[in-house]
């Protein structure tokens, strides 16, 4: 089994996905061969713990006194 990061293209009314040829002779696959392909939407770790943290101060407040700190030096 193998893995890949790949994008969709548009391919007529479709869309396909483009296997390296690497990755073909590797798994010695040629055509008309079925495949399994597992999808999953590439996703931004950032975006995911946007907002689960949780603060014992209002964040205004962290910022404001981050300011004041880098100030003094």
């Amino acid at each position: 089994m193998i893995e890949i990061e790949a994008r969709l293209k548009k391919w007529g009314r479709s869309f396909g996905v483009v296997i390296p040829m690497d990755k073909i002779k590797k798994e010695k696959l040629s055509e008309d061969d079925k495949i399994e392909i597992l999808i999953s939407k590439k996703r931004n770790p950032l975006r995911e713990t946007f907002g689960a943290l949780k603060f014992k101060r209002p964040i205004e407040e962290i910022l404001k006194e981050g300011d004041k700190e880098s100030w003094d030096e």
